[in-house]
Parts: C-alpha cells; sequence; structure tokens
C-alpha cells in the first residue's frame, strides 16, 4: 500500500497533533457486546477541545469559535481517510496461518524457486516454513532477472561514497536488493502466524522500523542518498484483532515518509513483482 500524496509531507507539528488525540481518545473504539464490530476514532470538534483543556493547552489552530480550522479539518480528514483504508484496503489483504500456508504452497509449486526458504522460529507442530518471508523471496527471485539480492543480510546496512563508509544503520534487516551496501531497497518482515496473544514484541516491531526511518531520513536530508524502506506485515489475529493501533501507526509512520510502503498479506503477491521491476531498472542490474 502506497500513501497518499494528499497527506504527505505535512510536517512534524501535524503528526504531534495526530498523537496527542490518538493518545488521549485512543485510535480504534472498543468493540463490545453493542459494538462488535468498532471503527476507529475521528474525533469531533467538543473530544479535541477537552482534550486540549486537559492538556492546559490552546485549541485554536484546530478549533476556533467551535469550527475547525483549515489544520483541524485536515487533521479529521486523514483519521477518516486512515480509518476507511484500514478497514476497506487492509482487513481483506492480510490472512490467517493456514491461509499464508496455502498462498506459500501455491507459489512453491508455480515458481519452483531456487531462493531461500526459511523455517520459523517455532518449535514442535508448529514448526514449518516462514510463510511471507518465503513468498517475499520467492517473488523477489522470479523478477529480479540477473540482479543479486540478499535474502538475509547479516550485516548491517552501510551507506557509502567513494567506497568509503559514511553512514551505518543501528539495525540488521530481513533483505536488501541488490545487497546490504549501497542497497536500492531494504526490507523488513513482520509475520506472526502462530500469537495467540498481544505481545510488545508488535509494539518494538513499529518503533524499529520507526528508527531504520529516521536514520534513512537523515541520509537523503544531508546526503541526498535515498533508499526504498519497505515493511511486509501478516496475520489477521495479531494485527487486526488485537492490534489496529498499531495499523494506524503505520499508515502513520508511512504518511510521515520513514516508510516507503506498508504491504499486507497477500498484498505481497501483487506488490513485490511491481516493485522488483521498479528496482532493476537501473543499469547496473541490467549489464550484469
Amino acid at each position: 500500500m502506497l500513501p497518499n500524496d494528499k497527506y504527505k509531507e505535512l510536517g512534524l507539528e501535524f503528526w504531534a497533533n495526530i498523537k496527542l488525540l490518538n493518545q488521549r481518545l485512543g485510535y480504534a473504539e472498543r468493540r463490545t457486546s453493542k459494538n462488535p464490530n468498532p471503527g476507529f476514532v475521528v474525533p469531533t470538534v467538543e473530544q479535541i477541545l477537552q482534550v486540549f483543556k486537559d492538556e492546559g493547552l490552546n485549541p485554536e489552530r484546530l478549533v476556533n469559535d467551535n469550527e475547525l480550522t483549515e489544520l483541524g479539518l485536515l487533521l479529521q480528514e486523514y483519521m477518516q481517510y486512515r480509518g476507511d483504508v484500514l478497514t476497506n484496503d487492509v482487513e481483506p489483504n492480510l490472512m490467517n496461518k493456514d491461509q499464508a500456508k496455502d498462498l506459500f504452497e501455491t507459489k512453491r509449486a508455480e515458481l519452483n524457486p531456487n531462493c531461500p526458504l526459511p523455517m520459523n522460529k517455532q518449535k514442535g507442530e508448529k514448526r514449518d516454513h516462514a510463510f511471507l518471508t518465503g513468498l517475499v523471496n520467492m517473488l523477489v527471485e522470479a523478477n529480479k532477472g540477473n540482479c543479486d539480492c540478499d535474502y538475509d543480510p547479516r550485516e548491517l546496512t552501510a551507506l557509502t561514497i567513494d567506497k568509503f563508509p559514511v553512514r551505518t544503520l543501528s539495525r540488521r534487516v530481513d533483505g536488501a536488493f541488490p545487497n546490504i551496501v549501497d542497497p536500492k531497497a531494504i526490507w523488513e518482515i513482520k509475520e506472526y502466524y502462530y500469537t495467540t496473544t498481544f505481545g510488545s514484541r508488535v509494539a518494538d516491531g513499529v518503533y524499529e522500523t520507526q528508527l531504520d526511518g529516521w536514520e534513512l531520513w537523515e541520509a537523503k536530508t544531508n546526503l541526498g542518498r535515498e533508499i526504498n524502506h519497505y515493511l511486509i506485515v501478516d496475520d489477521y489475529f495479531t494485527w487486526w484483532t488485537c492490534g489496529r493501533s498499531y495499523l494506524c501507526r503505520l499508515l502513520d509512520s508511512m504518511h510521515m515518509g520513514l516508510v516507503t510502503e506498508v504491504i499486507f498479506g497477500k498484498e505481497v503477491t501483487r506488490r513485490i513483482p511491481a516493485l522488483v521491476k521498479e528496482w532493476t531498472e537501473c543499469e547496473n542490474c541490467q549489464d550484469k
């Protein structure tokens, strides 16, 4: 899923207010017997005024004479957009374990891959392939032509000038194209198919991705080096049933420019081939 251009480059002030309101009002409505299919929070004028009153803050740039200002309307509109996209586009793409396994096996039979198909970290009966990672690897391999790809970097991403290191990211990523030194694209994969409760590692994964994004933003700002940065996530129970607030944070991160694109579940079958074809347009790949 690509960000909506209308909500890009809105500045940190805009996102400060998004975070404040979501912190106080929540991201998603609570699921109850009277509200079994809760939506996402879109604050009213009254709610905005109450939050600012409780915080001892001045709401005039968002609400003036009990009417939303241009900034207030944009903020409200974005929250409505975010909820609509998550409901209409993201939820239908999220898979459970069985659906992911079926798609993995279908693509493996179709593509006959030679790329790594790693196993998950589970034990006993839960031990199986890491389905989403395998899907990503197969789809990259099927579309990369003669280009290299590092399917499992075991070192930090490095940026160089004249073969001298000028930036090194703080964390290892799950894949790099064409390699981990001066990559054109890097990605992380968060698949939680065997999760039965919502754990802190899901939240950690979101914040780790934001850290990568800030480091890449710094490199782009000060070095003019732009690296495509992707987050690929799946598991219906983890992300939708338990973690809708973190889905909101993922869309926020994308529109803040900290992630180039977030890809959800079976969306990989459409987006990965298209992205790899974009990456392989560089001359170095085609000349190999």
